[in-house]
């Protein structure tokens, strides 16, 4: 008798125990909500002006001598911002190319260096940048990089 009444009295005990538990998981949905917050925020209200925000950024990036890259960013904001590119704080002219996408074909020494975005919109502005190296393939046996010059501390001895 006894034995039946635990059993019965565990079993009711479950589910009791189980509702219990559930209260502390509305921490989940917090969590979820932060990795699509840009993205979420820009197709809920399409009427809601916002920032440029980069929710993918330039990376950085080796390559050979006469390979092609491509870089590319994905932007969020309303109004859709404008994107500016630039290779070592220079401007590059548009090329007509995708919505996010910079090109870089055929690359030469002198495409090594810092690349930028800037994401523009009447809300504000947001930057990313990223080293290009471009390791001389011709040469193969010195490399001719940007990223490959010696730490300026090296060349002076103390």
């Amino acid at each position: 008798i006894s034995g039946a009444r635990g059993s019965t009295g565990g079993a009711s005990g479950e589910p009791g125990r189980a509702m219990g538990r559930a209260p502390p998981s509305p921490g989940i949905p917090p969590k979820r909500a932060k990795v699509t917050a840009e993205q979420r925020a820009a197709e809920e209200s399409p009427g809601r002006l916002a920032a440029p925000a980069f929710v993918r950024k330039l990376k950085n990036a080796a390559i050979g001598t006469g390979c092609d890259i491509r870089l590319r960013v994905v932007v969020v904001g309303n109004p859709r911002p404008n994107l500016r590119w630039y290779h070592n704080e220079e401007q590059l002219a548009p090329r007509g190319e995708e919505y996010g996408t910079l090109w870089i074909r055929d690359s030469r020494k002198d495409d090594a260096g810092v690349y930028t975005c800037v994401a523009e919109n009447e809300r504000g502005e947001a930057m990313t940048s990223a080293v290009l190296a471009i390791i001389d393939m011709e040469g193969k046996g010195h490399m001719a990089s940007s990223a490959s010059a010696p730490p300026p501390q090296l060349q002076h001895p103390h």
